[in-house]
């Protein structure tokens, strides 16, 4: 029984709503990563200054401890995003520098290899062979690592640029709260600063579930949840410690 599919005109190309462009997944990691570090600033910066709010009223006390949680925050997730990509870089280096080398002496056994990966995702042996010989011509290094290694070699990400992006992220998240809790009024700020930090976690959930095409409404709810429980916590803490401490 033939399928419709192999009589059909099809053109050929992405869907209207499917950017397939060059760089489309570096994009989307970007994206994401932004989203993370933005939610990452609004809740361990709102759960500083809501605790440090639940022991004292002193303005000067909640700006000098929201602004060491911004950039001892900042540069922690700079550091940690840069250490984390340059070693991920480094063995995707590695790894292509190995493949390149095992390209120029064993052409034949690699272009097998090839063909082999492709009779493993469904095509019968002969148009294995010829897409992988083609494949190979076109660009030997980009099939081999794109096929076995899962790495585009054009779009190794830079270090320097995760770790700024985190940095920057973080920064623009954890100055909503510290903002919000020191031009707001003492008797109100800490509801305030709730209400705005829950706000924004919501508007950060939705965004983060749309970039990876999961369910809105549940990312919304366990963003807003997570950081209204770390508020909630912090504050009591927060609390005890301004009543006993002297």
């Amino acid at each position: 029984m033939t399928s419709d599919l192999e009589h059909a005109p099809i053109d050929v190309g992405p869907h209207d709503d499917e950017p397939h462009g060059g760089g489309i997944s570096s994009r989307l990691n970007w994206l994401r990563a932004a989203v993370l570090g933005a939610n990452d600033g609004i809740v361990s910066t709102a759960g500083v200054v809501v605790g440090v709010a639940g022991a004292t009223t002193e303005r000067n006390a909640i700006l000098v401890a929201g602004v060491a949680a911004v950039v001892a925050g900042a540069l922690s997730m700079g550091a940690g995003e840069y250490v984390s990509v340059s070693t991920q870089s480094d063995s995707e280096r590695a790894l292509l520098e190995k493949e390149r080398r095992e390209l120029e002496e064993e052409p034949e056994e690699e272009l097998a290899e090839l063909a082999a990966i492709y009779v493993g995702k469904g095509l019968d042996e002969d148009l294995a062979l010829r897409v992988a010989t083609q494949l190979t011509a076109h660009d030997a290094l980009g099939a081999h690592a794109e096929a076995e290694l899962g790495i585009d070699p054009d779009e190794l990400t830079s270090a320097w640029h995760a770790a700024w992006a985190s940095m920057l992220s973080f920064t623009l998240g954890a100055l909503l709260p510290l903002l919000t809790i020191l031009l707001v009024v003492a008797d109100l700020r800490v509801g305030v600063t709730m209400g705005a930090v829950a706000l924004a976690l919501a508007l950060t959930g939705w965004a983060s579930a749309k970039l990876g095409y999961g369910p809105t409404g549940r990312a919304v709810l366990r963003n807003v949840g997570g950081g209204l429980f770390a508020m909630a916590v912090t504050y009591l803490i927060g609390t005890l410690l301004g009543a006993h401490v002297v």
